[in-house]
């Protein structure tokens, strides 16, 4: 039996993903947590099998909890599911260290399949994001031009997401443990890339693309 903790904060999407789970005969969800901290508490109590992650939480976000846990050592297999584009982030939690990006449109069909083959220590991603990585991989020269939000940083991308959801920029601070400093530089940053002119339209920026997302 394979033990599975899910973090999400969704909780209509976490209940029908443990009945499609707990449909199989040897996997089990173990626990739910809808946010960083209780993840990480979670996962030193129980010691699951695998995690299945989403990348926005009630506070923090999955791309945090991935670079804590590989920080950390642990060799836990993840399997991201978000709703975000998988062209903008599979990459970005692969190279964190997850094992797999899922979108939330297609889990129905394929979570099962996904989640056994992270269990084998495959890695997961769709058909068309495997041969974008590959083409990536063998041709270091690109004629795909990296256009909008795909420029930014992975800070800089959790910036602007948490913009997007309205934090205040001591609030971004206090969640990514950074000062309000650095945090203001990043925002200068992603205006410079995105050719934002100031503040408040940055703020309206990231609320549209967040709620477009």
């Amino acid at each position: 039996m394979s033990n599975l903790l899910l973090i999400d904060d969704h909780p209509v999407f976490c209940c029908g993903l443990t009945a499609l789970i707990q449909a199989e005969a040897d996997l089990k969800v173990c626990g739910e947590a809808a946010n960083v901290t209780d993840a990480i508490k979670l996962i030193a109590q129980l010691k699951p099998d695998m995690l299945i992650l989403d990348l926005i939480l009630e506070e923090g976000d999955g791309l945090q909890l991935i670079k804590h846990l590989r920080a950390r050592g642990s060799k836990l297999p993840i399997l991201v599911i978000s709703m975000y584009d998988e062209q903008l982030f599979a990459e970005r939690v692969i190279k964190a260290g997850a094992n797999g990006y899922l979108n939330k449109a297609d889990a129905i069909g394929k979570i099962i399949p996904a989640i056994r083959r992270v269990l084998q220590g495959r890695l997961y991603l769709s058909d068309t994001m495997t041969e974008i990585l590959l083409h990536s991989q063998f041709n270091q020269k690109s004629n795909i031009d990296i256009t909008g939000e795909a420029k930014l940083s992975d800070r800089e991308l959790e910036v602007y997401m948490m913009l997007g959801k309205g934090y205040s920029t001591k609030k971004i601070a206090t969640e990514l443990n950074l000062s309000s400093k650095t945090v203001d530089s990043h925002k200068e940053h992603i205006k410079e890339k995105l050719a934002i002119a100031d503040n408040n339209s940055l703020i309206q920026h990231a609320v549209i693309w967040m709620m477009t997302h």
